[in-house]
């Protein structure tokens, strides 16, 4: 059967509730049209929740706010918790506790998790979460300082970005390489499914290393 997209929709971008640098250049490589509005909600709502719950709390919290400022629109929320056990490291606020972080990660697998919400006018709402499952190196105090002089830790959860100068420290990931970017392309595409026509857009390759997922992890 036929899907038919929410009124309003099929001529209008998507609208992202958020001002992640890296959903934004996601959704610019899968070639959707998109405006960015991000969302005010405070992202320590659900603390005390369930992880995979949390994300999709927050996911939801900040779609629900963009969606009442573009009421025939459809808005994607987005949430990217890591957890190392039953710890959840959100996002440093200094040098200090970005480097606590890295060390607590350093030799062990973490979890990071991705809530995804999708609000359009008319329909149900949309609620999803996908988990990786990340491999940290056990790297030198030296490679931490140096990857701590840089800008990269303080505004990302759990104090690294796979795809920027930490990608180096990751030995192995089972699951979704842009979940742990902080946006599940595969994932998402079957959400906007229910609301538009996603054939024809195409997931780009992750970085070869990260490309296969480990059967043994």
């Amino acid at each position: 059967m036929e899907r038919s997209a929410p009124k309003g929709f099929a001529d209008k971008p998507l609208v992202l509730a958020s001002r992640s640098p890296r959903r934004i250049a996601l959704l610019n490589r899968l070639g959707l049209a998109f405006e960015v509005c991000p969302s005010e909600v405070d992202e320590r709502a659900a603390e005390g929740e369930p992880p995979e719950v949390r994300a999709i709390a927050v996911a939801r919290a900040k779609a629900q706010e963009v969606a009442q400022r573009f009421a025939e629109r459809l808005v994607l929320g987005a949430d990217t918790i890591v957890c190392l056990g039953d710890r959840v490291l959100g996002k440093p606020s200094n040098r200090a506790e970005a480097g606590a972080m890295l060390r607590a990660l350093r030799g062990r697998w973490h979890k990071v998790i991705t809530g995804l919400c999708l609000i359009a006018p008319g329909h149900p709402v949309w609620t999803a979460s996908d988990k990786t499952r990340v491999r940290m190196a056990d790297f030198s105090d030296a490679e931490l300082e140096r990857y701590l002089a840089t800008a990269e830790p303080l505004d990302k959860a759990g104090a690294y970005a796979i795809q920027g100068d930490a990608g180096r420290f990751v030995e192995a990931i089972d699951g979704d390489y842009y979940n742990v970017v902080g946006l599940p392309l595969a994932l998402l595409l079957r959400g906007l499914a229910r609301y538009v026509a996603v054939d024809c857009v195409t997931i780009p390759p992750p970085p070869e290393r990260f490309a296969q997922r480990r059967a043994d992890a």
